[in-house]
């Protein structure tokens, strides 16, 4: 694997999908462990605003922060710690595991950018793994567009679901690896089979402090988890 092509490639699309990165004896021990937890109709975790505002409906699980030590694996895993040195530099860090689960007939995620783009330094790494394939039958596709990590914010618009010029659509099938810059204008299609699963272990460069997520930029708001606030309509402020 050539480390540094790959972080080049991604330094110029804003993202990069690797499939088969992981062997599918491993994804399927994790796939069942997530499901064990959540079973097939969780609650939802976030409030009414936030579900209504963000129209995303994705119910997460942050397993290293409850002591999980299984999701250390990632952690170590050789190729995935040395891809994410190559793009994000020496002393770089990994911040948490976050597993993302979706519920049949749920929006999926409207466009946003997972921390504020207006400094080019304080970003996040997104290293999204997949425990099962994502199909045309469960639907929850991943889209995004490339370059638009240097683009400044996701435009302000009522529409969440916009299509937008050169758009990729991102199919992961099980084992597949998507890394995706914190700044990049990224969707999630809604999901019509039983459910759907990913999980996110996100990394920093060094100097970017690990609450760099804490706000994330949505087409109708910018939100702020650890208060659970809208801190900017953003509708408003087009009008």
């Amino acid at each position: 694997m050539n480390y540094q092509t790959l972080a080049e490639q991604f330094w110029q699309e804003g993202y990069l999908v690797l499939e088969n990165f992981f062997s599918d004896e491993i994804m399927d021990r994790f796939n069942t462990q997530i499901f064990d937890y959540f079973g097939e109709n969780p609650e939802f975790f976030h409030n009414e605003e936030f579900l209504k505002k963000a129209k995303t409906e994705v119910i997460p699980w942050f397993p290293q922060r409850e002591g999980v030590k299984e999701f250390d694996y990632f952690d170590t895993h050789s190729e995935l710690v040395n891809l994410s040195k190559a793009i994000l530099g020496e002393n770089w860090s990994s911040l948490y595991s976050m597993v993302m689960f979706s519920k049949k007939g749920t929006t999926g995620q409207s466009w946003h950018q997972d921390c504020p783009p207006e400094d080019s330094r304080q970003f996040n790494l997104n290293r999204l793994i997949y425990t099962m394939d994502i199909t045309e039958d469960i639907g929850g596709y991943t889209l995004v567009v490339p370059g638009s990590h240097k683009s400044g914010p996701v435009p302000a618009s009522e529409e969440t679901d916009t299509f937008y010029e050169g758009q990729v659509v991102i199919q992961p099938k099980k084992g597949t690896l998507v890394l995706l810059h914190g700044h990049a204008w990224h969707r999630v299609e809604p999901v019509i089979g039983k459910y759907r699963i990913s999980t996110n272990f996100r990394a920093i460069p060094q100097g970017v402090p690990e609450d760099v997520t804490d706000i994330c930029v949505y087409p109708t708001m910018r939100y702020q988890f650890t208060t659970n606030t809208v801190i900017e309509d953003r509708l408003l402020q087009k009008a």
